[in-house]
């Protein structure tokens, strides 16, 4: 009997195997591969505990700041990539059953979806459902990365934030050494045990000034790595959603082919525009924040050629007074013998 004489009498046309022949992959390997690394990244700092440790001690504040950030990074991360195992699961549910009625708990990401298909067993859409589906899968999915995006500038930022909290340190106590040392007054060792002491908190607000940046950069390594991951996990998914829409769509009749119900149709369409002008927002943001991270690389630069030229200053100083001293020593031995 021919299709549409089965729906004259009332019965449903059976469901194609067409499509549910594929279904989405878990995301279960990238978060393997989330795991070894931090597995790595946690075997390297067994390794260097001693160093590590001496470095976080010279600001444990700012340094376990930057150290929580990046924990909340790291669990915001695995959380959205995990969350997709559930859409997975809901989606292949869908696909078997044929009915969203049938499968349970209404997604999440997928709730577009789920509420444009409705009740039909056969899934026949047209292209402009397609893509509205797809834009609002997509904006939903670059929502779930913008504060892990946030957190990896804010590592930079953490970092950035340190080294010139240290410079400003250091500089304040070069200059007081500076004013301090007297060679005309004392003898040669008092002048020595005096540099020691001044050079000291020179010393330290140079060590919080790496020890931050090293501990910044590296959160910002780690967490950007894991946040490309959830990435690729997040574009797997969309592009076999995308794949399986495209075998569902029919691309020979116009929008009036959607059997869906009307009222849906046009809230789909409202909600299309606001989506649209919130993803152009989104970019926006991108951007200025890709603007941002560049812009804190430049700064870093240069706090590295700065920090340089600190330490040719400080060598100049100390041999300056290494001679100083010893002309004085001279001077006054001549003195004696006179």
């Amino acid at each position: 009997m021919a299709d549409s004489e089965l729906l004259d009498l009332g019965v449903e046309k059976p469901v194609t195997t067409r499509q549910y022949s594929h279904k989405l992959s878990s995301p279960t390997p990238f978060l393997w591969t989330m795991v070894l690394f931090l597995i790595l990244v946690g075997f390297l700092a067994a390794i260097l505990y001693r160093q590590a440790h001496t470095a976080f001690m010279t600001n444990p504040g700012l340094n376990g700041f930057i150290l929580g950030v990046l924990a909340i990074g790291i669990i915001l991360v695995f959380t959205q990539t995990m969350s997709l195992r559930s859409e997975v699961r809901w989606f292949n549910a869908f696909r078997a059953a044929g009915s969203v009625e049938k499968v349970g708990r209404a997604p999440k990401l997928l709730a577009p979806m789920s509420t444009l298909i409705g009740k039909r067993g056969e899934v026949r859409l047209s292209a402009v459902t397609q893509r509205t589906i797809l834009d609002s899968i997509a904006t939903r999915l670059d929502e779930t990365r913008d504060t892990s995006r946030y957190l990896v500038g804010l590592l930079v930022f953490l970092g950035l934030l340190g080294t010139f909290w240290g410079l400003i340190g250091t500089i304040g106590a070069i200059s007081n050494v500076i004013q301090s040392l007297d060679p005309s007054a004392g003898d040669s060792n008092d002048i020595l045990g005096s540099l020691k002491a001044g050079l000291t908190a020179p010393l330290a607000g140079m060590g919080t000034a790496f020890s931050s940046s090293l501990l910044g950069l590296s959160g910002s390594l780690i967490l950007g790595f894991l946040d490309l991951q959830a990435g690729r996990a997040q574009n797997r998914f969309y592009t076999q959603l995308e794949n399986w829409l495209s075998s569902v769509t029919d691309t020979t009749e116009g929008p009036r082919e959607f059997k869906g119900e009307p009222g849906a149709v046009v809230s789909t369409e409202r909600s299309l525009a606001a989506m649209t002008s919130l993803a152009e927002g989104i970019q926006g943001l991108v951007k200025n924040m890709r603007s941002e991270q560049q812009m804190l690389r430049d700064w870093i630069e240069a706090q590295q050629e700065e920090s340089k030229s600190l330490r040719r200053t400080l060598d100049r100083l100390s041999a300056r007074i290494d001679s100083d001293t010893k002309s004085s020593g001279r001077t006054r031995h001549d003195n004696g013998s006179e």
